[in-house]
């Protein structure tokens, strides 16, 4: 890093700017949070009672948000990327270590596995944009400690797959489920499978708070009370240390607006099921459109509704144009960012995620975008193509 770099500014204030240009937009906050005055009434109750950090309503977020995804334990951590983070940790991972995951994802899913001191190993991914479950078993070696799926855009992984997998070599499975809250595999909450499960509460996420933080939930007692000691510099009170840690803790008011949210998530995810399907309906069967196949025995949550599209980038022009805030999640896969450097990985490693990330399209499709809307984008769509569909 230059010294230029270092001093680089701070890049989200304009993205904020020129996202709230666009009338049909992912930013949906302003609606979502117009009850304010409701969840500042509850934050001046912690701020009287002075218990900002691992209070209360913490203990009560982390009971409702177990019982919600069917798992015995959850513990609600700083951020979606220290809930990867810290569950590696608590798995074992340790410097040297492997961990395969996939190359289409967020780049904490990586930064996770690499913060950790673990080198990322990639698998390739399927039509559905999630780790190849099929591959998986060939990359494993003594130096793997485990794996890390990626449920992208709130749709599960081949679970029976990877967890069968983890449990014949003995490999922890920790589950990135940050786009995933509220899905289910075969009628399995996502939020009790793997070895740990890990969301965000990222003011964009399904379901948010106001800032960073994230929760894991877990069947394994023991893996609970590593995270709970990880997250809190490795305290068991406030007089005796276990073992030198990290400071994650989610901040009381933060867990308030999460509680507030949960009052809502069952909405907000039928609203994103329903608003998919429309744009399934009438996108199907498009020239120049390719949707994912959509299985019965998986409920996806649709953090986001993706497409792949010939001519993404011109598209995506046309639709900004046209007032429609259409996103690239990602133009780059994991193994050709910069800082994955390090791993030698070049073009042509991981083909299908190559093609994915040339094709990929993000269309709004949160609670509170309208049909007239949705109609909008999808004529603009029929317009750019020239055709009627």
């Amino acid at each position: 890093m230059t010294d230029s770099d270092s001093t680089a500014p701070n890049f989200l204030p304009e993205q904020y700017k020129s996202d709230s240009a666009a009338s049909i937009n992912h930013n949906y906050l302003r609606e979502q949070f117009a009850d304010c005055d409701d969840i500042l009434a509850k934050v001046r109750e912690v701020v009287v009672r002075g218990d900002f950090t691992l209070g209360g309503e913490v203990d009560q977020l982390e009971n409702e948000y177990a019982e919600l995804c069917g798992a015995s334990h959850a513990v609600a951590v700083g951020s979606g990327t220290d809930a990867l983070l810290l569950s590696l940790k608590a798995a074992g991972v340790t410097e040297g270590d492997e961990v395969i995951t996939t190359p289409f994802t967020f780049y904490a899913t990586v930064g996770a596995i690499v913060t950790a001191g673990a080198v990322p190993v990639f698998v390739d991914v399927g039509d559905d944009y999630n780790i190849d479950a099929a591959q998986i078993a060939s990359k494993i070696n003594k130096n793997t400690k485990a794996i890390m799926p990626v449920h992208w855009s709130g749709r599960p992984c081949e679970m029976d797959v990877i967890e069968s997998i983890g449990e014949k070599h003995g490999i922890p499975v920790v589950i990135d489920a940050c786009h995933a809250i509220c899905a289910s595999y075969k009628e399995r909450k996502v939020g009790e499978l793997g070895t740990a499960s890990c969301f965000s509460f990222h003011p964009l996420k399904n379901l948010n708070v106001w800032g960073d933080g994230g929760i894991v939930t877990t069947n394994s007692a023991h893996i609970c009370n590593q995270i709970r000691l990880l997250r809190n510099h490795g305290l068991v009170s406030r007089d005796q240390c276990q073992i030198f840690a990290y400071n994650s803790r989610l901040d009381t008011i933060q867990a308030v607006i999460a509680r507030h949210m949960l009052c809502k998530i069952a909405y907000i995810t039928e609203s994103r099921i329903a608003n998919a399907a429309y744009f399934d309906a009438q996108l199907a069967g498009a020239s120049g459109i390719k949707l994912p196949e959509r299985r019965a025995d998986i409920r996806e949550v649709f953090h986001l509704y993706s497409l792949l599209c010939e001519e993404r980038d011109s598209l995506q022009k046309f639709l900004l144009r046209n007032g429609i805030d259409a996103k690239i999640h990602y133009p780059t896969p994991m193994h050709l960012q910069p800082a994955a450097a390090f791993l030698g990985h070049q073009i042509g490693d991981f083909p299908k995620a190559e093609e994915i990330c040339s094709q990929t399209l993000s269309l709004p499709v949160h609670e509170f975008i309208s049909r007239e809307q949705q109609d909008h984008v999808i004529a603009c769509i029929k317009d750019f193509y020239g055709q009627q569909f």
